[in-house]
């Protein structure tokens, strides 16, 4: 089983995350974050792997310190379970709609941290969702998860109209190329790379 468990403790936050990546998409979160906790929510049940993520901060003062901290740990944790990425498919693509909004998304899980977002109506970074999670909090999130867990992200929101909807359908598409990303490929024993490693 392709599993890790990590934890982090700073003066802004302590979190605690553990990933079984041959899941079911069955997830336990509590970040104090609401709509966090309903992306990450998602983000397991959409890429069938298990999550469980416990997170507690200064969210007082802002939620930025726990999103980002979670997001890192959580990166940390995908790359540990993945270990050397022996028979992985290691390139996922997914286009998920969420009533008028439709994101697509490319992951590679090639070992060179990058992200790259693109498409999201100028105001959707300031808008504030379920009383907590500014639009620009998504970016910030999926690159914390994209830089420390190795990935390259290529996120495309093609339209969208509701802030809610526009971050829900963008995490779901990472959700879904993630999933066939790291998925076993049947017809492989070996690193999906020439250079024998990713």
């Amino acid at each position: 089983m392709r599993q890790a468990q990590n934890s982090r403790t700073t003066s802004e936050s302590t979190v605690s995350v553990s990933v079984n990546l041959d899941g079911t998409g069955t997830s336990n979160i509590s970040t104090s974050v609401p709509f966090f906790d309903h992306m990450l929510t998602a983000l397991s049940k959409h890429s069938m792997i298990d999550l469980d993520i416990t997170a507690t901060g200064d969210t007082h003062i802002d939620v930025h310190h726990t999103v980002e901290d979670t997001s890192i740990v959580l990166g940390q944790t995908l790359r540990e379970a993945l270990g050397d990425k022996v028979g992985i498919r290691r390139y996922g693509f997914a286009a998920v709609p969420l009533d008028e909004a439709l994101a697509q998304c490319v992951v590679d899980v090639s070992g060179r941290p990058y992200f790259v977002h693109d498409g999201e109506p100028e105001g959707q970074q300031y808008h504030l969702i379920g009383g907590h999670f500014t639009g620009s909090m998504t970016s910030h999130s999926l690159e914390s998860i994209a830089f420390n867990g190795g990935l390259t992200v290529h996120l495309d929101l093609v339209r969208g109209r509701d802030p809610h909807h526009i971050v829900e359908a963008e995490f779901k598409a990472f959700a879904r190329a993630l999933r066939e990303a790291v998925e076993t490929d049947p017809r492989s024993n070996s690193v999906p790379s020439t250079k024998g490693v990713l």
